[in-house]
């Protein structure tokens, strides 16, 4: 994956909060996926941030002036993309954010950006306080995306996906999927308290899973406004590969055999490697978010 070198980036679409400090803010649930399957009950299934042993959601972080001018003074080209981490997911973002803002507007609606918050070790939110045990995550409360910059090599390390840009990249597309439902209203569906493998928990994330390849279908026709060219210039079949891997790696029966032992599909909130797998090559295949309906 490669981004246009002259591109300017827009760092007002990410928040960095880094190193900041969150006033009063207790201890909150448990590490690894645990800890990311709890939050996600508590995102969509409207459990309150203090049964899941966060917080109230009250103590919001202030972005230092330090911490905001990391981003704002390193990221400012493609090439800074192309060169840091933290600058592609700048990039990610602002691809991402512009294809669904232009795909919005072809289908005659609106699409209201959502800001990526870049954390470390915890961060508040309106669905309460959130470590970064729990991973990547999108806050329906206030609209934003959450990411610890941490997480990727646990994708690698803890979740034995192969990594690489687009891994990452996928990831944040992802997150992104779930605003696009929050805006369309489909989000609400996996509110209803129930999983397993049939349940509207997995179909929501296997559609947005699907959206995810839908953005990717488009990343390099995509025009950027600062050029008049896309931002991401190249995207290869083993970009695409690394996605499907990543894909498959965050797959409930894969991670339920790698951290206890066995596949239980009544106890699934995210759907199979393959199904997640299946859903993100729809998405990229077809690249119409129209052919995303999970729910059939």
């Amino acid at each position: 994956m490669q981004f246009d070198d002259d591109a300017r980036l827009d760092t007002s679409e990410v928040q960095d909060v880094r190193g900041s400090r969150i006033p009063g803010g207790r201890a909150t649930i448990g590490g690894g996926i645990a800890g990311l399957i709890a939050l996600l009950l508590g995102l969509f299934f409207g459990v309150g941030p203090d049964e899941l042993g966060l917080s109230s959601g009250n103590d919001q972080p202030a972005a230092t002036s330090s911490s905001l001018a990391q981003v704002q003074q390193s990221c400012r080209t493609g090439q800074d993309a192309n060169a840091k981490d933290d600058c592609r997911m700048v990039a990610v973002v602002n691809s991402v954010q512009g294809f669904w803002s232009q795909e919005f507007q072809r289908r005659g609606g609106r699409y209201t950006r959502s800001p990526t918050v870049f954390f470390s070790r915890q961060v508040g939110t309106a669905c309460g306080t959130a470590t970064s045990s729990v991973g990547p995550f999108y806050c329906p409360g206030d609209r934003k995306v959450y990411l610890d910059l941490g997480f990727f090599d646990e994708l690698r390390t803890k979740f034995g996906a192969g990594g690489g840009p687009f891994a990452q990249a996928y990831v944040v597309a992802h997150e992104y999927g779930h605003h696009v439902q929050d805006l369309v209203g489909t989000l609400g569906r996996a509110q209803d308290g129930r999983q397993g493998a049939n349940s509207n928990a997995v179909r929501v994330e296997l559609q947005a899973d699907c959206y995810a390849g839908v953005w990717a279908h488009h990343a390099t026709t995509t025009k950027d406004a600062s050029t008049g060219r896309p931002l991401i210039t190249s995207l290869t079949n083993a970009d695409i590969r690394d996605g499907l891997d990543a894909a498959a790696a965050v797959g409930d029966d894969r991670i339920q055999a790698r951290f206890q032992g066995r596949v239980t599909p009544e106890t699934w909130t995210h759907g199979s490697a393959q199904q997640r797998q299946q859903w993100f090559y729809q998405g990229y295949r077809t690249g119409d978010m129209a052919q995303c309906n999970t729910f059939r």
